[in-house]
């Protein structure tokens, strides 16, 4: 048994060799897909100087864009969190018929192109869809405006915090719960003193990758948004129409802006695992 928990602590007895070859490959590819594409992105920004990079930030349509990235994950990111919250609890503390369809309902994003995802928003609410008549007829507006933009990234980006929550609930058990009840708590009184201080970090997590996925989505937004230039292009669409006109110095100058939102959410993803990196790994040693 010590000798297993030794090789479970130092790993499998590799000649130095291969791990030095293993370590270098693993830089290598990282270097190769993550480092050099940023530095070419930032690169490029700044390729005819600051003043050249701020005037492409500041410009009217570039801000628009930034305003409406920020007002959809506003949106996205806490109706997903207070779902994820909701479906972790149910899935984790009952057992009812369908739980596995459930499961696999909230991988659907996942294994649906997010292509395919808009095309269905575009099925429903345009207007020869399903509800595209009645909208119509009240003039309510959802396809190509702010709403299915919304709708979109909602679908996108729905299984993160759940995914997170689930395995770690999981794990943790019931017992502190039904203690608290056992005690004379209500349920609001056991879900904010128990639950929620037990699964803060792992909540704060999946909040992250959420808030990550909602400003770079650009597949399924292409779709709904209509390209109006302005109105209803946020960040990674304004940096596509940039880079189709060959204005290539603003389209790397607004991409290293969205570059700076995901250093941003790197930093404080590397927080949270130095700090409490045993339970995060834990709960997704349990989630595979």
């Amino acid at each position: 048994m010590r000798g297993a928990a030794m090789a479970e602590t130092h790993g499998l007895d590799a000649p130095r060799w291969l791990r030095a070859l293993l370590v270098l490959a693993a830089v290598a590819v990282m270097a190769l897909l993550v480092l050099m594409p940023l530095a070419v992105v930032l690169g490029s920004g700044f390729a005819k100087g600051l003043h050249a990079w701020a005037a492409a930030i500041v410009e009217p349509d570039a801000l628009a864009a930034l305003r409406l990235t920020l007002f959809t994950a506003a949106i996205a990111v806490p109706l997903n969190a207070v779902f994820g919250v909701l479906l972790a609890w149910a899935v984790a503390r009952f057992e009812f018929r369908g739980k596995r369809a459930l499961l696999a309902l909230i991988d659907l994003p996942f294994a649906v192109s997010p292509v395919v995802a808009g095309l269905c928003l575009v099925l429903l609410f345009g207007s020869h869809g399903w509800f595209g008549a009645w909208l119509g007829a009240h003039d309510v507006k959802i396809l190509f405006a702010r709403p299915a933009i919304v709708l979109a990234t909602l679908f996108i980006t729905f299984p993160f915090v759940a995914r997170e929550l689930i395995p770690l609930m999981q794990q943790q058990g019931a017992d502190e719960e039904l203690a608290a009840r056992s005690l004379g708590a209500g349920a609001w009184t056991m879900f904010t003193r128990v639950t929620l201080p037990n699964i803060k970090w792992g909540l704060l997590y999946g909040v992250l990758l959420c808030g990550a996925r909602a400003m770079g989505e650009f597949g399924a937004v292409s779709v709904v948004s209509g390209h109006i230039r302005g109105v209803t292009n946020t960040l990674p669409l304004h940096i596509e129409i940039l880079y189709n006109e060959f204005d290539g110095t603003a389209a790397f100058a607004v991409a290293s802006l969205l570059c700076a939102l995901a250093l941003v959410t790197l930093v404080l993803k590397f927080w949270l695992e130095s700090r409490h990196g045993d339970a995060l790994a834990g709960s997704r040693h349990r989630r595979h």
